[in-house]
């Protein structure tokens, strides 16, 4: 009796914690501060990673967390990636009401077990249990646990506890721990704007943040990457599929990646060798054979996602490639390095980051980076770089998801950090050279050449590849301040030596101009207005970042109907700002012609919150000057 009487208060007590430690997660009890902006809370997001050894990581998650509308829930994604090699141990999710009343649970069995293969993959071995449930109501909370193991420590994950934009955190941590003799390593960033608690011992290392409000996206808000709190974790002695490994260095770590991955996958045929030394036999120059191997390549192959072999990490071998005619872009990296040292060019074997926004292998801290592989080719006096996935992407052109970035280059014999080119601002260019006349009844006709380079080009050359219907649609909406806009014609020339594209357009509209009694009303900036007014906000919250420069340099002659007289035109300006600089001149040639020149320039940057309302302010000037009128008068 006395033992039930023993079990009867040990249920009580273990009822009234569960219940007690479910009141606390529940979303009832949030403040109101981790409210405001949010469309996700997490209560809790805890995970444990323990490395038992070399070769064996666990990971146990444990998360609480509330959905407070469909945009949270559509944007959020609860479940785990696992391979061969990955053991799902366990996986369970309970779902909640808003008053923290049990929903309905859900097992390993109710989870989806689908293959992460998208429109690109032809093989992979890659697969992921997601959490299928469709809300009836919001908010909603979810309590979510799993249990993973995995022989491969070379990639341990990074503890970036704000993973997005309208996302609060109530309490988000990490623990790990591991065998001191492996070369536990690990790198802070981002710190010094957050109370972030740390606790460090013999083995172990823990990481909390408490009570951080949702950050709210606003315009030009930079990658979460560039102020958010995170931390890398690595090995020096790590495992990966199989193969062991220890770097200290990048030479040590780039030295291991190509006796481990890429000296096995570079074999090709006797007759594919010859091929190649046909091909470029009467070229000199190495650049000249270079070229030739890349087009052959681009006219050859085709990209594919490939996720098989040793976490995704090992080429196809290039005999497969070359019999195949695809391969991600590890895969036709390794092709493109093979075919060039058959023909006696090295080359570099490059792992990136890809991205829009420019993100660095972290040179401070030695581990396995990157999601990208693209070339190196090193001459005399050159170093030319090559996206190898693209058929249409000119040699030496890598554009604005590889440019000015730090990568780690491998060849045969050595392995070092690089930088991508930087597509400076002077460089980002586009001139525009154009002609245009406006007669009586408002029609406008012209022509103009817009001749890019830098990014601006990597943003305009595949209109030659175009179907004729997206190209109009491209000008209906570039030339938007022009309407019943007529394109008479259009002509591409593409300079794949200088890497410039220019377009050359005919086009006409009627009622281009406003009539007012006797005069004539239009804007002299018939074909660049800028028009982005950044947002305002009352109170800015983020830093700002112009990610890239560019340089607009603009020349119109512009030939007025005869019979009217100018009775009002813009004034000159010129304004100078750290953010850019704006010129516009207008300059009377007679009275049927006027000569209008622009210059915007615009310069990257990384700004303080303060800096906002300045920079907001010199766009709407350039934007309110580029819609600048002239007012015409009859005689």
């Amino acid at each position: 009796m006395k033992f039930l009487k023993i079990l009867t208060y040990l249920f009580l007590f273990c009822f009234v914690h569960l219940t007690f430690s479910q009141d606390k997660l529940s979303f009832l009890n949030t403040s109101e501060d981790l409210k405001e902006n949010a469309n996700i809370i997490f209560q809790k997001n805890h995970k444990e990673i323990n490395i038992g050894s070399q070769n064996k990581m666990t990971t146990t998650q444990f998360t609480y967390v509330t959905f407070l509308s469909e945009l949270g829930w559509k944007n959020f994604e609860l479940g785990e990636y696992y391979d061969k090699s990955d053991k799902i141990r366990s996986i369970d999710a309970v779902v909640y009401n808003a008053l923290g009343k049990e929903i309905k649970k859900l097992k390993r069995s109710d989870f989806k077990d689908s293959s992460v293969a998208d429109g690109f993959s032809v093989y992979t071995d890659s697969r992921q249990l997601s959490l299928e449930y469709t809300p009836t109501t919001y908010p909603f909370s979810i309590k979510y646990s799993s249990v993973v193991e995995t022989p491969n420590t070379a990639f341990i994950p990074l503890w970036f506890p704000v993973a997005s934009a309208f996302m609060s955190i109530e309490e988000a941590s990490v623990t790990i721990t591991y065998p001191p003799d492996l070369g536990f390593r690990y790198k802070e960033y981002n710190f010094d704007e957050y109370t972030i608690e740390k606790t460090e011992n013999s083995n172990s290392i823990t990481f909390r943040l408490a009570n951080l409000p949702a950050i709210k996206h606003e315009d030009y808000t930079p990658s979460l990457i560039r102020f958010a709190p995170y931390v890398r974790f690595a090995l020096q002695k790590f495992h990966l599929e199989g193969v062991n490994g220890e770097a200290s260095s990048w030479e040590e770590l780039g030295n291991w990646i190509n006796n481990s991955f890429l000296v096995q996958t570079n074999d090709l045929s006797e007759e594919t060798k010859e091929k190649m030394r046909k091909l470029v036999e009467n070229e000199s120059d190495t650049r000249k054979k270079a070229e030739k191997i890349y087009k052959y390549v681009q006219n050859k192959t085709r990209y594919v996602s490939i996720q098989l072999g040793i976490g995704g990490w090992k080429p196809m071998n290039a005999k497969d490639v070359d019999r195949l005619g695809y391969g991600d872009c590890k895969a036709l990296t390794s092709y493109t390095k093979a075919l060039l040292e058959a023909v006696d060019i090295p080359s570099y074997y490059s792992i990136i980051y890809n991205s829009s926004a420019k993100r660095n292998i972290s040179e401070d801290f030695v581990s396995m980076q990157g999601n990208h592989v693209i070339l190196a080719v090193p001459t005399d006096d050159n170093l030319y770089w090559l996206e190898c996935t693209s058929q249409t992407i000119p040699f030496n052109y890598i554009g604005s998801s590889n440019d000015d970035r730090v990568v780690l280059s491998i060849n045969n014999r050595e392995a070092k950090l690089k930088k991508t080119p930087v597509y400076e601002t002077k460089n980002n260019s586009q001139i525009s050279i154009a002609h245009y006349s406006v007669d009586h009844n408002g029609t406008i006709k012209g022509n103009i050449d817009i001749t890019t380079k830098g990014t601006q080009y990597g943003s305009r050359f595949y209109l030659e590849r175009q179907p004729v219907d997206q190209v109009n649609r491209h000008y209906t909406q570039y030339f938007s301040n022009i309407n019943n806009l007529k394109l008479e014609d259009i002509k591409f020339i593409h300079n794949t030596d200088s890497l410039t594209f220019t377009e050359s357009i005919s086009l006409q509209a009627e009622n281009y101009t406003d009539t007012s009694g006797e005069r004539i009303i239009f804007a002299i900036n018939a074909f660049n207005q800028y028009k982005r007014i950044p947002q305002r906000y009352r109170k800015r919250i983020n830093p700002f970042e112009i990610s890239r420069g560019f340089s607009d340099y603009d020349e119109f002659t512009i030939n007025l109907p005869n019979g009217y007289t100018i009775e009002a035109m813009p004034n000159d300006l010129e304004i100078t700002t750290k953010f850019g600089d704006y010129k516009a001149e207008f300059i009377v040639e007679n009275e049927n012609k006027i000569i209008y020149k622009r210059t915007f320039i615009s310069y990257e940057g990384f700004y303080p919150k303060e800096d906002y309302e300045y920079f907001r302010n010199f766009r709407e000037q350039v934007s309110r000057n580029d819609n600048a009128k002239i007012v015409l008068v009859k005689k």
